[in-house]
């Protein structure tokens, strides 16, 4: 079979089913995995699929934010859910803090710690830091993602395979109960994935505005979540979800100056 009719194939089997794995491919195709994997790579860099670890999903991944967009959503909410989240850090822990404009309210609010060591891919959480001497800040490196200012690729994840941290904040793209964190961008999800298995706990920073958003990739599974962090806008349905799953709720009250935890 010819390469363009394997993929004409692959498109008609997403149209039917919405989404579809290699494995599944290759058996009804009669090819190897090797050779799927590569007509998904193919369809996506086109844009006429969102390829999935182990398969794909119909249509093109919705585009990324970038950080000039997101620097004017919810800031107010942003900036009370980094103020709570910095009770749950300690004069001398180490932590790694994910990209995301939600994350680098949260390392403003860090600066007059001492003795905190600092690992993060995002050059916006390291410029946080350039007042703070006390503390020590190492960045993974790898390779620019400029619309989010911070390093993915296999480097940064090499790096964060040497760590091990007492907490990892992370935020995303959007946050479901029964998915997890998400992100349109695989390299983007490998980075926040590996950030997640170097710490002993794991804090979501999430505003309002993300929850039910589904987006074309998980990057952290909803099990893998110790604490959630966001803002009383969250719909109480939303929260009980997660206090479903034994996650440690902490809700930031924006320009009332309350810090509540569940």
């Amino acid at each position: 079979m010819l390469a363009a009719q394997r993929r004409n194939l692959i498109l008609e089997f997403l149209r039917a089913d919405g989404a579809v794995s290699i494995s599944s491919l290759a058996g009804r195709l009669e090819t190897s995995a090797v050779t799927i994997r590569r007509d998904i790579v193919y369809l996506d860099a086109i844009g006429m699929l969102t390829r999935t670890h182990g398969g794909a999903v119909a249509g093109p991944a919705p585009r990324e934010s970038s950080y000039a967009e997101k620097i004017g959503q919810a800031m107010e909410e942003k900036y009370a859910i980094g103020r709570l989240a910095a009770t749950l850090v300690h004069d001398g822990d180490v932590i790694i803090i994910g990209p995301g404009t939600t994350t680098e309210a949260f390392a403003e609010s860090l600066i007059d710690r001492t003795g905190l060591t600092v690992i993060t891919n995002s050059l916006l959480v390291a410029e946080a830091f350039v007042p703070a001497a006390e503390n020590e800040v190492i960045m993974t490196g790898g390779t620019l993602r400029a619309s989010i200012r911070a390093f993915v690729g296999e480097s940064t994840n090499r790096t964060l395979r040497t760590i091990h941290a007492d907490k990892t904040f992370v935020s995303g793209n959007g946050l479901v109960a029964d998915f997890g964190l998400s992100t349109p961008n695989m390299s983007v999800a490998d980075s926040d994935r590996a950030m997640a298995a170097a710490a002993h706990e794991v804090v979501a920073l999430v505003d309002h505005t993300k929850f039910g958003v589904r987006t074309a990739v998980q990057t952290i599974a909803t099990e893998q979540i110790t604490h959630l962090v966001t803002d009383s806008k969250t719909p109480a349905a939303q929260l009980a979800a997660f206090a479903g799953h034994g996650i440690a709720l902490h809700v930031a009250q924006p320009g009332a100056g309350l810090l509540d935890t569940i």
